[in-house]
């Protein structure tokens, strides 16, 4: 379960899998998310033997051409870095999962007491590894890079009937990095009004914070995005992660923008009731006048303050006669006319 999702707010993950090898590092990204506000981090999950066959290569902007099996094997971690990394995790009051790449990749992080997984873009339309996923009951997270909306349909219908009953879709690009032209935010939105029951956010390849922050405002739900001590770390990942300044500048941005939003209810906002007063504008007098006499269209003008008789109704005023003597600049209320 996601302990840290609260319907009221958007649910921010710090991705570190791929940015570590060694129990310190992991350690040392998850002081520095936890220390940046994130709800929770992601691992990833697999075996070089099981994710990619050796013919399998890379050709991204991130890593150039290269053997996807090599690069798998040399960021791989074994199951008891798993349960160090995920118990470590807990300490920090993080929720914590992975994205598996197997069935054997799901039966682990099952024996480490995952409370969900996360699929990635690769196997989001790998039907009966939706199905081996789902039938462990624990909600999902689904991205959906590369996809058509029918392909979405057909996994959430798969995932649903596998008896997953809390689904999350992220919209992404499966672009190592992703450009400005390529993020495709509208179809987030795509998504929001296919499956209006289920959450939707962003999963977030850019180089910057900028499409996280604007995917929120675009009603994102979710946002996942890679997270790193250093940008120039060696390693494929870490130049389109999230460093520690920039997690931080996301989360507090998000956070702001969350009590920005408001209720959307159009009314004057309590901070404003002074100013609503004061620099709203009333029917005022333009010279001194004496009771009974009868006020023309020179008598009067519209000025601040505003807790006199309104401007729009000026031309009522035209013909009435005062009730008491008045100083020029007097605010005129409707208590002052006979």
């Amino acid at each position: 379960m996601f302990k840290n999702y609260r319907s009221d707010r958007c649910y921010i993950i710090a991705e570190i899998g791929g940015n570590f090898t060694t129990r310190e590092q992991a350690r040392r990204l998850i002081d520095e998310a936890a220390a940046c506000g994130v709800d929770a981090v992601k691992l990833q999950t697999y075996r070089a033997e099981t994710v990619a066959s050796k013919r399998a290569v890379f050709d991204m902007e991130n890593t150039g051409v290269a053997s996807q099996y090599e690069l798998f094997k040399k960021y791989e971690i074994d199951a008891e870095l798993h349960h160090e990394v995920f118990r470590y995790a807990e300490t920090k009051q993080l929720d914590w999962f992975s994205t598996p790449s197997h069935e054997l990749d799901v039966d682990l992080l099952e024996a480490c007491g995952v409370g969900a997984h996360k699929i990635g873009s690769d196997d989001a339309v790998n039907l009966p590894f939706l199905r081996y996923v789902a039938k462990t009951g624990k909600p999902l997270i689904l991205s959906t890079g590369m996809c058509t909306l029918d392909e979405v349909k057909e996994s959430v219908s798969v995932i649903q009937e596998a008896g997953c009953r809390q689904l999350m879709l992220l919209h992404a690009i499966t672009s190592y990095p992703t450009h400005p032209q390529n993020v495709n935010l509208a179809a987030m939105q795509t998504l929001m009004a296919t499956f209006p029951e289920i959450d939707v956010g962003y999963s977030d390849h850019t180089l910057t914070p900028v499409a996280s922050l604007c995917a929120v405002a675009m009603g994102a739900r979710v946002i996942e995005r890679h997270f790193t001590w250093d940008k120039n770390a060696e390693g494929p990942d870490h130049m389109l992660s999230a460093d520690p300044a920039e997690m931080k500048w996301l989360v507090d941005a998000v956070r702001a923008f969350e009590v920005m939003h408001g209720s959307g209810i159009k009314e004057p906002a309590a901070s404003e009731e002074i100013t609503r007063r004061n620099n709203r504008k009333s029917v005022v007098l333009q010279r001194s006048m004496k009771a009974g006499d009868v006020i023309g269209a020179g008598d009067v003008a519209v000025k601040r303050p505003g807790y006199g008789i309104a401007p729009k109704f000026l031309s009522h005023l035209f013909g009435r006669r005062l009730a008491r003597d008045l100083e020029p600049d007097s605010v005129l209320t409707w208590e002052d006319l006979v």
